[in-house]
């Protein structure tokens, strides 16, 4: 009976502890897959945990070679009085050799004349040419453009100005076909290396610096710089402002966030304000319209290339849309282009 009762004691005394070792690890199981499924970037970060972000510089570099792809350089000399030059698409530059200027000065000699044309929202994406025009109280909302062009007259890397101006002559074959409401827009640079758009609303002609003929736009520009042909997009829907996360270590300065409109080809906007403790990026201005079908879109720059990802997005009323650095896709400026202007 004795040894019959310390074989029972023992026998128990292993049936409980075989008991709580298997509730202790169907506990810790348990905690496991649920700290699993409640972090979504566990699956959308995977492989990447240890990327390095690049820098701010490695980040404008590609965008220098992206405008550098676009850029078409025509030589002349200032002998050859008034010329006309002819762009890759056709767009004609007219203007007078003799009325360039150094600090006021007249020039002679060979010049070099460098100019952009860009008509597609790709490449608006890789060289950082968004179509943002601003309001009258200076906030910012999406303009539809009929091209963009940069024109910039040099002599020996000196810039040079003109005194009596340049003609371009842009056929509507270009942009979608002619457009009444289309008006001259100049560009600057800000301070965060962002191009904004101001509409030319005079000139001494009257009419704003552009008019259409036949089938072609006519802009008569006062001098080099950036111009573009655009009108205000129009949506009478109710308007929010979209706020995006970007994958942690992205800011600012080595990526950026644009936003394609479904239907609207011409055009791009940006996310250009950036709050650096919530790491978000918003448009700022509350000027998105509720039920919009869009494209938001994420790129920064890896290994020379391109880092990017694209989210069909329904716009809702104060919506907070982030990106996971495992949704993203390392490509080449012509492939991340291609898909830009494949967008619907």
């Amino acid at each position: 009976m004795k040894t019959s009762k310390n074989i029972y004691i023992r026998t128990s005394t292993k049936r409980i502890l075989t008991k709580n070792l298997f509730s202790l690890f169907a506990l810790l199981l348990t905690t496991s897959l649920l700290t699993t499924s409640c972090n979504p970037t566990d699956d959308a970060n995977d492989g990447l945990q240890n990327e390095e972000p690049p820098t701010a510089q490695e980040f404008k570099n590609n965008r220098d070679i992206a405008l550098n792809n676009h850029t078409q350089l025509f030589n002349f000399n200032t002998g050859d009085g008034y010329i006309s030059l002819t762009s890759e698409n056709g767009v004609q530059i007219n203007l007078n050799a003799n009325c360039l200027t150094d600090n006021g000065n007249p020039v002679s000699g060979d010049i070099t004349l460098e100019y952009v044309e860009i008509f597609e929202k790709g490449s608006m994406l890789t060289t950082n040419k968004p179509t943002m025009g601003k309001l009258p109280n200076g906030d910012k909302a999406l303009i539809i453009t009929g091209g963009e062009f940069f024109i910039e007259a040099t002599q020996n890397g000196t810039i040079l100005d003109t005194n009596c101006g340049l003609q371009l002559m842009i056929p509507t074959s270009l942009t979608g076909g002619a457009d009444p409401d289309m008006s001259l827009w100049t560009g600057e640079i800000d301070a965060d290396g962002n191009l904004v758009w101001d509409e030319i609303e005079d000139n001494t002609n009257g009419d704003g610096g552009l008019f259409l003929e036949g089938e072609n736009y006519y802009g008569i520009l006062d001098g080099f710089g950036w111009t573009n042909v655009d009108k205000f997009y129009n949506d009478p829907r109710p308007k929010t402002t979209l706020q995006v996360e970007a994958p942690g270590g992205y800011d600012n300065q080595n990526s950026a966030i644009y936003l394609s409109y479904d239907g609207e080809l011409p055009a791009l906007a940006q996310l250009d304000t950036y709050d650096d403790t919530l790491n978000i990026f918003s448009e700022h201005y509350g000027q998105i319209p509720i039920g919009l079908d869009c494209h938001v879109i994420f790129i920064s720059e890896a290994d020379g290339e391109w880092r990017y990802a694209i989210k069909p997005v329904t716009i809702v009323a104060n919506e907070i849309i982030t990106f996971y650095l495992g949704e993203t896709t390392v490509g080449t400026e012509a492939s991340l282009t291609a898909l830009i202007n494949d967008l619907p």
